[in-house]
C-alpha cells in the first residue's frame, strides 16, 4: 500500500501511509484507538476508497472498489465488529452471498451445515450451525467471523482485533490457527491491542500513530516498552492504578435470580464504592445475568433490592430510574446510536439533564455536557456533532461511558469495558473506574481478561453454565483459583 490518504468530515484518518507486507509472514499493526489501523485495512478490503495512493499485490497494481473485488484478489478481512444478520442462522450468515445449491436451484441446506460443522470441528468450536445468530454470544459471533474468513481460502487474511472477546484458551487456539496458516503460505495482517499476542506470533511490527506509519521493524528487534512509547508518543503507565477506598454498605442485593435456563439461582451483594468482578468462560452466563439485572431480559425468578428495598425492573428504563446503567459488550448493536452525533449519544439516557422549563431541550446544556465528557475521557473527535459511526472503536466505547456518567447512575455494570481499547486508553478507563468508586459509585465488572479482573476487583464472583460457582476475596484471587471454579 503506497501513499494511502483517506479523509472523513473534519478528520484525516490516513496521511500518506505506506505499508509493505511480505508473503507468508505475520505482520502486526499496532497503535492507539483512532490511529487509523482499521481504516487502512478497510481501504485494502474495498470498504473505503482512498483519496490518493495505490495498492499492489505481488507487484501488480490493483483496483479494489468493493469487498467482492478484494475477495476475488484473495483478501479476506475479519472485522473488529461482527457483521452478521441476527435473524439468520449461523449457516446462513456463513454462506451469505454465496449460497450452495443442488441441481434445479434448490438450496443445499444439509451440505452447507455439514461444511460449517467441518470448519468448526477443525477449529474446536462447539457452536450449533443451525442456531440463530441472535442466540449466540458476542464471543461466539467473533468465532464464527474468524471461521468464515478462514474458510474462504484467502491468500491475505486481515485480522482486526480477532481475540477481543475470546477467553485465554480460545485465544491460544486462534494463535495456533494463525501459525498454521503461516506454514501454509498464507499472509496474515494482525491488528491487536494485546501486545503479548503481537510478540507471540509476529514476524514484523508496524506502529501507526495519528494516521501515519511511525516505524516498521522485525518483532525480534522491538520491546513492549518501545512499541508502547511509539504508539502514544510518550511513556505510558501499564499497571493497574492503586485504589485506596473501602467499600461501604450494601447498595444492591440480588436474591436467587433466574432467567430460563441461561441464569440459575444467582445471588450476590454489591457494596457502595466497590468493584465486584464477574468471571467465567464464554457461555458461563455473565452477560445474561447482567442483562437480567439491567432489565434487558426478563427475570423468571428472584428478587432485586436496592438500598434494602425490593424493585421491579421490567425494562432498561426502569433500571435507569433505579440508578443502574450498563455498558454492553457489543457497543455497535446495543450501546450506541451509530448514526447520531456524539452529543446526542451522551445525553440520550438523561434528557431531563438538558431540559429547560421542563420540556424544552437546551442546546447549550447539551453542548456543554458533551464537551465536558469529551475532555474528561479524551475522546478523539473534531466536534461534538461528529457521528458515532465515524469514531474508532475505543472512542465509541468512551462515548458510552460518558452517557452513563451524564446519567449519574449509582450502579454501573461494565461488560468488557476495555475490549478493543489500546493500552493507554485502558489505563485511563481504569483510573476512571477508581474515580467513580471514590465518588461512591458501585461497579460490576465483567471481563474475559483475568489480569484485569484481578487488578481491578475488590471481590470476584465466578460463574459456570449460568450458575454461581464461588466467590474470592482480593487476597484469594489468582488466575488458577478463578479458572478452577470457572471450569468446575
Amino acid at each position: 500500500m503506497l501513499g494511502i490518504t483517506k479523509e472523513f468530515p473534519g478528520v484525516k484518518a490516513l496521511n500518506n501511509v505506506t505499508l509493505r507486507v511480505k508473503k507468508g509472514t505475520i505482520h502486526a499493526i499496532v497503535g492507539e484507538n483512532g490511529a487509523g489501523k482499521s481504516t487502512l485495512m478497510k481501504v485494502l478490503n474495498g470498504v473505503y476508497q482512498a483519496e490518493s495512493g495505490e495498492i499492489l499485490i505481488a507487484g501488480k497494481k490493483v483496483s479494489i472498489t468493493d469487498i467482492n473485488k478484494a475477495q476475488n484478489l484473495g483478501i479476506s478481512l475479519i472485522f473488529q465488529e461482527t457483521n452478521m444478520i441476527p435473524q439468520l442462522s449461523v449457516t446462513e450468515n456463513f454462506f451469505l452471498g454465496h449460497v450452495k445449491c443442488k441441481k434445479g436451484g434448490v438450496v443445499d441446506w444439509q451440505g452447507m451445515q455439514e461444511a460449517v460443522k467441518k470448519v468448526f470441528d477443525e477449529l474446536g468450536y462447539t457452536i450449533n450451525p443451525r442456531c440463530l445468530v441472535s442466540e449466540i454470544s458476542a464471543a461466539e459471533k467473533q468465532m464464527v467471523e474468524i471461521a468464515r474468513a478462514i474458510s474462504k481460502n484467502a491468500d491475505i487474511i486481515v485480522m482486526d482485533e480477532p481475540t477481543s472477546s475470546l477467553t485465554s484458551d480460545e485465544t491460544e487456539r486462534l494463535l495456533d490457527i494463525v501459525r498454521k496458516l503461516k506454514t501454509q503460505g498464507k499472509t496474515i495482517i494482525y491488528i491487536s491491542h494485546k501486545l503479548e499476542e503481537i510478540f507471540a506470533i509476529s514476524d514484523m511490527i508496524s506502529v501507526q500513530r495519528d494516521g501515519e506509519i511511525i516505524d516498521t521493524k522485525p518483532a525480534s528487534e522491538m520491546t513492549t516498552e518501545e512499541v508502547i512509547e511509539k504508539m502514544v508518543g510518550r511513556s505510558v503507565q501499564t499497571e493497574y492504578p492503586v485504589r485506596n477506598t473501602t467499600p461501604g454498605e450494601v447498595i444492591l442485593k440480588v436474591e436467587s435470580v433466574s432467567r430460563k435456563k441461561l441464569v440459575q439461582d444467582v445471588s450476590l451483594e454489591l457494596h457502595k464504592g466497590e468493584v465486584l468482578g464477574l468471571a467465567g468462560l464464554v457461555g458461563a452466563g455473565r452477560t445474561e445475568f447482567a442483562e437480567t439485572i439491567f432489565g434487558a431480559a426478563k427475570m423468571t425468578e428472584g428478587t432485586i433490592l436496592i438500598h434494602g428495598k425490593a424493585v421491579k425492573i421490567r425494562n432498561t428504563k426502569a433500571a435507569t430510574r433505579a440508578s443502574i446503567g450498563m455498558l454492553t459488550e457489543d457497543r455497535k448493536e446495543t450501546g450506541l446510536a451509530l448514526k447520531a452525533s456524539i452529543k446526542h449519544n451522551i445525553v440520550i439516557s438523561n434528557l431531563k439533564g438538558i431540559c429547560s422549563a421542563g420540556f424544552w431541550t437546551n442546546s447549550k446544556k447539551e453542548n456543554d455536557a458533551a464537551k465536558k465528557y469529551i475532555g474528561q475521557l479524551k475522546i478523539q473527535t473534531p466536534s461534538v456533532n461528529q457521528t458515532a459511526v465515524n469514531l474508532s472503536g475505543g472512542n465509541q466505547q468512551k462515548v458510552i461511558i460518558a452517557k452513563w456518567l451524564f446519567s449519574d447512575v449509582d450502579i454501573l455494570i461494565m461488560d468488557e469495558p476495555t475490549r478493543g481499547i489500546d493500552v493507554g486508553a485502558k489505563y485511563e478507563i481504569y483510573c476512571l473506574i477508581n474515580e467513580l468508586v471514590a465518588q461512591g459509585k458501585s461497579i460490576i465488572l465483567i471481563s474475559s481478561e483475568l489480569p484485569e479482573l484481578i487488578g481491578m476487583s475488590d471481590r470476584v464472583i465466578i460463574m459456570h453454565e449460568g450458575r454461581q460457582k464461588g466467590e474470592l476475596s482480593k487476597a484469594e484471587m489468582t488466575p488458577e483459583a478463578i479458572m478452577r471454579l470457572a471450569v468446575s
